[in-house]
């Protein structure tokens, strides 16, 4: 297995913990330059009542809270749903170095909706993006979280 699919299954392991929790399942880790994780989430947004309860958020706290810094350099995220504008912009105050995603998100997703935040000469910071990792898999927990979701609000009505 390539070392990419290894940390996102345990990326997909933290969105299914966040399935079972009613939250929308998204999973993150980060590790260190040598591979060794540092740092795993997942949303908790519904529970707590925190718009910023995305699991990349939570990640980069909890890495910056585990190195005691807030510059995650020479770390690399790993999260099942590509992020959004606000995750991404967080990935980028951290200086973490690289990011890769599983599902895309159209509607949602910083890349998708043409903002090249990683990239952009401008900010004071770039960082390697790949996308598609485990994409199947992630994709398909979020769609069928949303179907059961609908299933339950259509059957209420």
């Amino acid at each position: 297995m390539k070392p990419e699919s290894y940390l996102m299954n345990i990326a997909i392991e933290e969105a299914e913990k966040a399935y079972r929790l009613d939250e929308v399942p998204v999973g993150a880790v980060i590790v260190d330059s040598d591979g060794k994780i540092v740092s795993k989430a997942h949303n908790d947004k519904e529970k707590t009542n925190n718009p910023c309860g995305h699991a990349e958020i939570l990640a980069i706290q909890k890495a910056s809270s585990e190195i005691s810094n807030w510059r995650l350099s020479g770390h690399h995220l790993y999260v099942t749903l590509e992020p959004c504008l606000m995750c991404m912009g967080a990935i980028m105050s951290a200086r973490l170095d690289s990011l890769t995603f599983g599902a895309y998100d159209k509607k949602g997703g910083s890349l998708s909706l043409g903002y090249r935040i990683p990239f952009d000469t401008k900010l004071n910071h770039r960082f390697s993006v790949a996308g598609g990792v485990e994409h199947f898999r992630c994709s398909k927990m979020l769609s069928d979280f949303f179907k059961e979701k609908r299933n339950k609000y259509n059957f209420k009505k």
